[in-house]
């Protein structure tokens, strides 16, 4: 019998993937086992390109467009995928965050702005991941909305409280919660009709048939590249283990990029199962449906309860999981920007108070998912400008920096999300 305590147990789980990864860049790991230990950054924040926020947007694309807006997701995600690899290679390298980069090189003044617009983002992004659990509970267990968050609330503190026992514990347990939403979304396909065809088009063929798909296509880029993921990858890299060198950063660099091209084709696969689904339940005969209440109480005449039940696993698994990751961005941020650490429940207070307040005053949770990607569309260009530049820097990141075919790559992307996300706040103002 083992007598080790479960912290202890978990501590440990920690230390050996540290061994691991120091196995497999001192070349004694190979093949599937070597990749393993490197597993877990991207994984972490890949939950935050499949949140609540994603699914309203994809939701409306489906049922509005049918399989017409899949460009957008694959354009969102291949930005994303981007500049995630970026955040990866900033804390790779330097050993930094990168609001810790920022606190140390910028003025005063630009970093007390910078975080001021980060923890509004946090707040906003929390809003979205927390109300999406909420309303998965409460369609589940026919409770009131504020009792659903509730419940999500406990649930989320359960998750955040295994920080406490090293990187490694939470990585696993945000990684099954990442499976339980890739399976359950991607299931959902079974239920409706999928012309393959039709969708191949909607992904290689780009049309904006309207106005308003504009602003759906915005709205896809809006909730898939999130500030927060930029903010907090390049801290888990930065953390995870120090190396011997420059061949290691190389290793350490693409063993990252590995990652995140997997972590995050995994979430581009479940976006594009979001709008599919939608489109094939959706499209003929519910083209105005955007609330996921009414949604999930559409699924069930049409499809059975299986399908109904797989869209609110999904949506539960989505906005827990996310709900943590934002936290934990939301303690990155203020602690490497002002150098001032909160304790965790009074962390987990501050982000999730606007969330019950909206739903106090009596806003529709699905109008507060929209409204808080429209705030988000304020703050993103915030840490995308500010990685290109510390990435770009041949003083902070030597041999690392990012090439011209790179830099233009990301600036190229940064310009059109700019763009997307202006069309999104101008058609949303006033709010």
């Amino acid at each position: 019998m083992n007598d080790t305590p479960v912290s202890e147990r978990e501590r440990n789980w920690s230390a050996r993937t540290a061994l691991q990864i120091r196995e497999a860049l001192d070349g004694r790991r190979r093949g599937v086992r070597m990749l393993l230990p490197f597993a877990g950054p991207a994984v972490v924040v890949s939950v935050a390109y499949m949140d609540p926020g994603n699914l309203a947007t994809n939701l409306q694309a489906g049922a509005g467009y049918g399989y017409a807006l899949l460009w957008a997701v694959l354009f969102a995600n291949l930005a994303a995928m981007l500049f995630q690899a970026v955040s990866a290679r900033v804390g790779v390298v330097t050993g930094m965050s990168l609001a810790t980069l920022c606190a140390r090189r910028l003025p005063k003044s630009v970093v007390f702005a910078m975080w001021i617009v980060s923890e509004i983002a946090a707040m906003a992004t929390d809003l979205a991941e927390f109300l999406g659990g909420a309303i998965g509970f409460s369609l589940l267990a026919h409770i009131p909305l504020l009792a659903g968050m509730a419940i999500t609330a406990v649930v989320t503190w359960a998750l955040l409280s295994l920080q406490r026992r090293g990187f490694r514990p939470l990585e696993l347990a945000i990684g099954a919660l990442v499976g339980l939403i890739a399976v359950a979304y991607i299931a959902q396909l079974i239920f409706v009709p999928v012309p393959w065809g039709a969708v191949m088009s909607g992904v290689f063929m780009p049309a904006v048939p309207d106005r308003t798909a504009l602003i759906v296509s915005a709205g896809i880029v809006g909730a898939t590249v999130m500030p927060h993921a930029l903010f907090l990858h390049s801290g888990l890299t930065g953390e995870r283990i120090r190396p011997r060198g420059e061949q290691e950063r190389g290793k350490l660099v693409r063993y990252a990029n590995t990652e995140v091209i997997i972590a995050l084709a995994v979430a581009g696969l479940v976006n594009m199962a979001m709008v599919i689904m939608a489109s094939g339940a959706f499209h003929d005969g519910h083209r105005n449906l955007t609330d996921i209440g009414e949604a999930y109480r559409t699924l069930t005449p049409l499809f059975g309860s299986m399908a109904a039940g797989l869209f609110l696993t999904s949506l539960m698994a989505s906005g827990i999981s996310s709900s943590v990751v934002g936290t934990m961005a939301g303690q990155m941020i203020m602690q490497d920007f002002l150098g001032i650490s909160l304790p965790l429940w009074l962390r987990r207070v501050v982000t999730m108070a606007p969330s019950f307040l909206i739903v106090a005053m009596g806003y529709g949770a699905t109008h507060a998912l929209v409204l808080s990607q429209v705030v988000l569309s304020f703050a993103v260009p915030v840490p995308m400008l500010a990685l290109i530049g510390f990435a770009s820097s041949r003083r902070i990141m030597g041999v690392h920096r990012l090439g011209v075919g790179m830099r233009a790559l990301a600036v190229a992307a940064f310009l059109i999300v700019l763009a997307m996300n202006a069309v999104l706040l101008a058609q949303s103002w006033p709010l």
